[in-house]
């Protein structure tokens, strides 16, 4: 489906001698971007799993300060019942 100023910008271009392409926006400017020609199906299992190890180690952080801080309330807790 092709976006109305996709259409528009054709037409335009067109009426002033200008190039015109039948890709869309998306096809034309930001695949190229997302999935580079030099981007072999290698390259793309080795970046997702660089991705995926930051995030573990990232929740492995956060699920580490969130057992501590529940751990100190806790002992605390138990402290105040004892007196």
């Amino acid at each position: 489906m092709t976006s109305p100023l996709t259409t528009l910008k054709n037409y335009l271009r067109a009426r002033g001698g200008g190039d015109v392409y039948e890709t869309t926006f998306v096809e034309r400017y930001l695949l190229p971007v997302l999935y580079p020609a030099a981007l072999t199906r290698e390259l793309q299992f080795m970046l997702a799993a660089a991705v995926f190890a930051v995030n573990l180690a990232i929740y492995a952080l956060v699920v580490a300060r969130l057992r501590h801080r529940v751990l100190d309330a806790f002992r605390r807790l138990l402290a105040t019942r004892r007196r």
